[in-house]
């Protein structure tokens, strides 16, 4: 038979389904795939699983049934630790609560995907400055969590997320605890940085002007993801 999977995407799925407690559905048939470079974002009515979807894509849990492949691998076909180096190496992370250590500096916040990979201390650190550098936070590297603003904290996440230049970025919310005019800078420098590496994006939110950075936008039901017209939003 011939493979479904014949084209190679950043991201693919395939008749993703998912229930969770005794019997309610949250999605099923679900299927698509993300072309490097492509940024695209899930919206939807809250409690319909698009945060369960990025951990689906994550590897973090697990579908009922259907297929995940991160270029071209099927996550499912992964033991635990073949799938735990593949996220740690082709995927980064951008959350709402931004999760940045506050025991750790900004430095060490931003080299931590690089030190789950690779020996190279002194390497990642000059990675690390760059990255703080490229996303408008050069000479604060030594600072802490607490000396940041919240657009701050939210780019040094993203620092973090590429620094390894991953295939795939998931990202939750990724604006959701900033201030509209912040966001909107933030989303921009997302976009570029996310672009400018070839990566491929999946963004999930409940907002109109984050959906509005993306190249398509998909709503996520019951019965899986229906493309929606973009919407141009005034700055």
């Amino acid at each position: 038979m011939r493979d479904r999977f014949v084209t190679m995407h950043a991201i693919e799925t395939l008749g993703l389904a998912k229930t969770v407690g005794r019997d309610r559905r949250l999605f099923h048939d679900l299927s698509m795939a993300v072309a490097p470079g492509e940024l695209v974002a899930i919206t939807g009515d809250s409690g319909v699983g698009k945060s369960t979807l990025l951990n689906i894509l994550a590897g973090l849990d697990d579908a009922d049934a259907g297929e995940v492949r991160i270029e071209g691998i099927a996550l499912a076909g992964l033991a635990e630790a073949p799938r735990t180096r593949l996220r740690r190496e082709r995927i980064g992370f951008v959350f709402q609560a931004f999760h940045i250590l506050p025991y750790l500096t900004l430095e060490q916040n931003v080299a931590l995907p690089l030190a789950l990979i690779s020996p190279d201390a002194a390497a990642a650190r000059d990675q690390a400055r760059a990255m703080l550098g490229e996303v408008g936070l050069p000479d604060r590297g030594r600072d802490y969590a607490r000396d940041l603003s919240g657009g701050e904290l939210q780019r040094v996440a993203i620092a973090r997320a590429l620094v390894h230049r991953p295939a795939v970025i998931l990202a939750d919310e990724p604006t959701g605890n900033l201030d509209p005019d912040t966001a909107t800078r933030i989303l921009d420098l997302f976009a570029r940085a996310v672009r400018s590496r070839d990566a491929a994006a999946v963004i999930v939110t409940h907002s109109v002007a984050t959906a509005a950075v993306a190249d398509r936008v998909l709503r996520l039901t019951a019965h899986g993801l229906v493309e929606q017209p973009l919407v141009a939003v005034d700055g």
